[in-house]
């Protein structure tokens, strides 16, 4: 974390009434463990806190280890690079790897936290991927992780930030790609894109399809729901917890707002962010990954893209379970879920208000989406790109 968000998140501490925030833990960034709001912090408390930021950078730096590809950017200056966290990722590789390149990606960055399932060995035979390790505990290192790779192999470039079990998407996403999409936000001064989040699921019950194959996932899992979500502000520091990092961005539009809950809210009781920054251009004074959910000194599309969230595919619940015994991640939810599928072992997410997967542009007239009449007239003149 750079001085400007340690200093500003003292001064949050300093200025705000006693409150909540939500602390930067969880794999999969949907950080709820609440904490509370301290009085201002003495000398000593501030200088305390300095010290033990630098012993965690200091331990943090030295576990990486490079496992495979270059050891410094060798992609051009308009390369887009996606920077993705894995453990035990290999059910997710070919679709994956897929849908990335089919966009336009020049290169894989993967962060690994001690796969054994094969994910690094596939890795190594990928051309265009590298692969870091860290194996200290995850909750600790997630933003570091995400941070640091992005600044060691996307300097000057766009970086995208993309879980495994994620599927970027956006308007015209199929006919300009990536490249299309990065010219339009360069010639806009744009350095960042928000996208929400929407977590797919199947007709079927989460037990029947938790061994299917991720490509059947991709088109099994039709199904979302939009209930349930609260809408903040961009700017509300009273209901977003991580509102200090967002302090220096702008938003081009005022309809994009900061969202929470959904189906998981309305099945499992989380209140998780929806949020995210997953496209930041690295450069000046832009800090990406300072959290799960933002980039920091961004200025953000007139636009949201989508995240096609696929949580609920690979056995999602022994998943959970997993991460519990291994006490990986201390926000909770995997005990939520846990707790529900416990008592219905053939839970299903699907109802009567769940909607059909029918594009980005669906999202926009169901009011998930905010769009805008420059981008769509971008994506409109654009020539598609070859092979799309």
């Amino acid at each position: 974390m750079a001085g400007g968000i340690r200093q500003r998140s003292i001064r949050l501490a300093a200025t705000r009434r006693l409150g909540t925030i939500r602390t930067n833990s969880g794999f999969d960034g949907n950080d709820l463990e609440m904490v509370s709001v301290s009085p201002p912090p003495s000398f000593w408390s501030r200088a305390r806190a300095k010290l033990q930021y630098f012993r965690h950078r200091i331990r943090f730096r030295t576990s990486v280890r490079l496992l495979h590809g270059p050891p410094a950017p060798n992609t051009p200056a308009d390369a887009v690079i996606i920077v993705a966290l894995v453990r035990n990722g290999s059910f997710y590789l070919d679709e994956f790897l897929q849908h990335y390149r089919g966009l336009g990606a020049a290169q894989f960055v993967f962060c690994d936290n001690g796969s054994s399932d094969g994910t690094i060995a596939r890795l190594q035979g990928e051309p265009d991927t590298v692969v870091l390790q860290s194996r200290l505990p995850w909750g600790e290192i997630e933003s570091d992780f995400r941070r640091y790779a992005a600044e060691r192999y996307a300097p000057g470039r766009w970086c995208l930030f993309a879980d495994m079990d994620e599927i970027f998407d956006f308007e015209g996403a199929g006919r300009i790609g990536l490249p299309g999409l990065t010219q339009y936000l360069t010639q806009h001064g744009y350095s960042a894109v928000v996208a929400q989040m929407l977590e797919m699921f199947p007709e079927a019950s989460l037990s029947d399809a938790a061994g299917k194959p991720y490509r059947d996932v991709l088109s099994q899992f039709r199904y979302y729901d939009l209930g349930q979500i609260v809408e903040y502000d961009y700017h509300d520091g009273e209901n977003i917890g991580f509102s200090y990092f967002l302090g220096n961005n702008t938003v081009a539009s005022s309809d994009i707002k900061v969202c929470f809950g959904g189906i998981r809210h309305k099945v499992f009781d989380e209140m998780c962010c929806l949020t995210k920054h997953p496209l930041v251009h690295v450069t000046g004074a832009v800090q990406p990954g300072v959290h799960p959910h933002c980039a920091a000194n961004v200025v953000c599309a007139d636009f949201t893209a989508l995240i096609r969230h696929y949580k609920f595919a690979n056995d999602p619940f022994g998943r959970d379970a997993d991460t519990i015994n291994r006490k990986a991640i201390p926000h909770g939810e995997d005990q939520k879920r846990v707790a529900v599928f416990q008592q219905a072992p053939q839970l299903s997410l699907f109802s009567e208000t769940a909607k059909t997967w029918a594009g980005v542009t669906t999202l926009y007239e169901q009011g998930f989406l905010v769009r805008s009449q420059d981008f769509s007239a971008h994506v409109a003149a654009q020539t598609p790109t070859k092979g799309r």
